[in-house]
């Protein structure tokens, strides 16, 4: 455990709220699919996670206002280079230690037909124990809900997976599928063996944003989906506390922080 001790270590003095560790074997075959033959060299995923601010997922609500709307961009675009600088530190010190090691960036567009990136980073963190795939396709957390950045860093190093899939904690709530106004979700619930389309329509969330942002003279992001899940709301006021919360739900000490 000590490779897997000094790069938490590092995670969380970056920063991070949540830190994982995935075996990438059992999907293999969807990591080489979306990233490429490149990709089935890794056998690991390193999963890092920083919560956003309650109080600016909170107004999401209010999100034609234009300032908000600003905020929370402002908020994301930081928390995403946050995310990158971590990764890059894990990464590092994973070669220091021989193995192969990829930080892959927190929000970078590869496949502009699929709209994806180069690797799921939701997946790692499904993977690492860390939450469940919702209906409206966001990684959930039994801390912080949907409220979550993510980057992963891709590595050969047989560090020991910290949890597995957890089961979608859900229910029959369908808050994130009602507030979409692009209607972009179909409301099934997750299913490995099924493409992503099967409940997400990627291309409505884009035109969405893009006619919003045409409207509002500026890139906006929507995130009503985010600010609706009931996970998030519950533990708002404190989302660091919230992910620590999450030890009690069964993942080990080496998932959530």
């Amino acid at each position: 455990m000590g490779l897997a001790r000094d790069i938490r270590d590092v995670a969380l003095r970056g920063g991070a709220d949540f830190f994982g560790i995935a075996n990438l074997a059992p999907a293999r075959d969807v990591v080489v699919a979306q990233g490429g033959d490149t990709l089935a060299q890794f056998t690991r995923a390193v999963s890092i996670g920083m919560a956003l601010p309650a109080e600016t997922v909170d107004r999401l609500a209010e999100h034609d206002d234009p300032g908000v709307a600003r905020q929370y961009l402002r908020v994301y675009r930081e928390t995403n280079r946050s995310l990158d600088r971590i990764a890059a530190s894990v990464a590092e010190r994973l070669r220091v230690a021989g193995a192969v090691a990829l930080a892959v960036a927190a929000s970078r567009r590869t496949d502009r037909k699929r709209l994806c990136g180069l690797f799921s980073h939701k997946l790692a963190a499904h993977l690492a124990g860390l939450g469940w795939i919702g209906r409206s396709c966001l990684l959930v957390t039994r801390g912080a809900g949907p409220r979550v950045r993510w980057t992963t860093v891709l590595t050969t190093a047989p560090l020991r997976a910290t949890g597995g899939p957890i089961e979608p904690a859900c229910g029959k709530c369908r808050r994130c599928v009602d507030v979409c106004p692009a209607r972009a979700f179909s409301g099934r619930p997750f299913r490995a063996e099924e493409p992503r389309e099967m409940r997400f329509a990627a291309r409505k969330c884009e035109d969405y944003v893009k006619a919003r942002t045409q409207r509002m003279g500026g890139h906006v992001l929507c995130g009503l989906c985010v600010a609706a899940c009931p996970h998030g709301k519950r533990h708002r006021n404190c989302p660091r506390h919230a992910a620590s919360e999450g030890r009690r739900g069964g993942a080990s000490s080496m998932d959530i922080v």
